[in-house]
């Protein structure tokens, strides 16, 4: 019988079939199957104790032809490009790199910097800003309508890339300007008037802290979970080294009216207290049984400083009343979880706390005695990358590991939960949704009256701030590393 001739479709067929062996065996992997199987035999063979069954012959499995709308059955002649040749070559694993390690000790700007632009640009803006420090508007708000609030596209910017931790705006209405940090060590700063960013990196994990000095604004302080302080002087064009601690920092603040003081939550519950002038700890309180998330001081009592934990609670403290190691809560706010946020009003007379267990706590009166709890989903669902940052070393079986910051024994310290941001007044509360829209929490109506939704939104907002010298000026960050500012139309 005459062979029949192959259609060109069984020729592409066959020839398809030829390009897949040839990238097998350049792969080698009917060698390492061999190589398994033979292992597989072994350790059966090891185990004496076992019933040796009889292995029954492997039928062969027929190759079914699926019936579907190809090229073929429409008529169109055969793809002949198949697989590039050069696709089929063995190729080589890329060899694994640990994560660059930034110096403990003082670093340029210049080593810091990561994007493309260069120094000058960014310190001669902020050396302007630091002569032309605006004092915040005090209840303005008043005169906000929500409705006015508007997001631009102009107003979107990928500042830093992976998930924002902390962000600030800079405190002055020449220059609109952020600064974010993320969980990688970098900081970035976006100036939206000329619509430039400046990334630098100097540290080594989860930056925790940005602090912006409003009488001068070329010297930002920021902390990080590795344990180190760093004071960024524009003027000295560095990132100075002002403390290294043995444990981690997981907040830093700042009361408004000490410019040489600092507070930083270390390790698991405490707070301590770090003199510039002294250049040490001055003093140093164990407040929680778990981690302090945030700490906030009372703008009109700036003696009053607010704290949240892990440990469920949220706690309000007297610094006037400290002994040097011993220090009483005045009030504790109790949640069913971690309380991710504690923050004062801007009047200082109400307290907003934000709890993993999806509720806001809204306390107000001359005590903080008048509670009101709002029903809202706090939890994004997301991690910190790992539960160890720090400095990185490779151990003798190849892996990176730690050895700053240890494994907490509390997972849910390391969840990424949303913080509730008070407005320009004592009337509104911001707080991002699971919907990528932001909330409006009403604290006289003590429910959600709004909610700021747009289509160029494409992350949720976890965390956010306001410009205390712009009504309306709101920004939003998320966990790819976007900002988003709303302002007042």
């Amino acid at each position: 019988m005459k062979p029949q001739k192959l259609t060109d479709y069984e020729l592409q067929r066959l020839q398809n079939i030829r390009r897949n062996d040839e990238m097998m065996a350049a792969l080698k992997l009917h060698s390492k199957a061999t190589q398994l199987s033979n292992f597989k035999r072994q350790r059966v063979e090891t185990k004496s104790n076992r019933v040796k069954l009889e292995k029954k012959p492997k039928t062969e499995t027929p190759i079914v032809i699926r019936v579907r709308r190809s090229l073929r059955t429409r008529g169109i002649p055969p793809d002949c490009e198949g697989l590039d040749r050069d696709s089929v070559a063995p190729t080589t694993p890329s060899e694994e790199k640990p994560p660059s390690v930034v110096s403990l000790g003082p670093l340029s700007m210049a080593t810091a910097r990561e994007s493309a632009h260069s120094d000058s640009s960014f310190i001669e803006s902020l050396m302007g800003m630091a002569q032309d420090v605006s004092v915040p508007k005090g209840n303005a708000g008043d005169s906000l309508e929500l409705e006015s609030l508007s997001l631009d596209s102009d107003n979107i910017a990928r500042v830093v890339s992976g998930r924002i931790t902390n962000v600030r705006f800079f405190p002055t209405s020449s220059v609109k300007m952020i600064a974010a940090g993320n969980k990688f060590g970098n900081i970035g700063f976006w100036n939206m008037g000329e619509n430039e960013i400046h990334l630098y990196r100097p540290h080594n994990a989860p930056i925790s802290g940005i602090l912006i000095q409003p009488h001068c604004i070329s010297k930002i302080y920021t902390s990080c979970y590795d344990g180190v302080l760093r004071l960024m002087d524009a003027e000295k064009e560095i990132f100075d080294l002002v403390f290294e601690s043995d444990e981690t920092i997981y907040a830093l603040s700042q009361p408004p009216n000490e410019t040489n003081c600092l507070y930083l939550a270390e390790g698991s519950g405490g707070l301590t207290m770090w003199d510039n002038r002294a250049g040490k700890r001055s003093s140093q309180w164990d407040l929680h049984d778990s981690r302090i998330n945030t700490i906030d001081f009372n703008c009109q009592n700036p003696h009053i400083v607010a704290t949240s934990s892990s440990d469920a609670t949220a706690c309000t403290w007297d610094l006037r009343y400290a002994n040097r190691n011993d220090l009483t809560a005045l009030r504790t706010f109790t949640h069913k979880r971690s309380v991710q946020s504690a923050y004062f009003s801007p009047s200082g007379g109400s307290l907003a706390t934000t709890s993993l267990d999806n509720t806001i706590g809204i306390y107000s009166g001359v005590n903080l005695e008048d509670t009101a709890v709002i029903s809202h989903f706090n939890q994004t669902g997301r991690w910190l990358s790992t539960f160890r940052y720090g400095f990185w070393e490779v151990s003798e079986a190849g892996f990176y590991i730690s050895n700053r910051l240890q494994l907490s024994a509390r997972r849910e310290d390391f969840l990424f939960g949303i913080k509730a941001k008070w407005g320009w007044d004592d009337k509104y509360l911001f707080i991002g949704n699971m919907n990528r829209g932001v909330d409006v929490v009403s604290a006289v109506q003590r429910k959600i009256v709004m909610t700021l939704e747009s289509p160029h939104i494409s992350a949720i907002p976890c965390r956010f701030d306001i410009n205390s010298n712009e009504v309306g000026m709101l920004v939003g960050a998320t966990s790819g590393g976007q900002l988003y500012v709303w302002t007042s139309r």
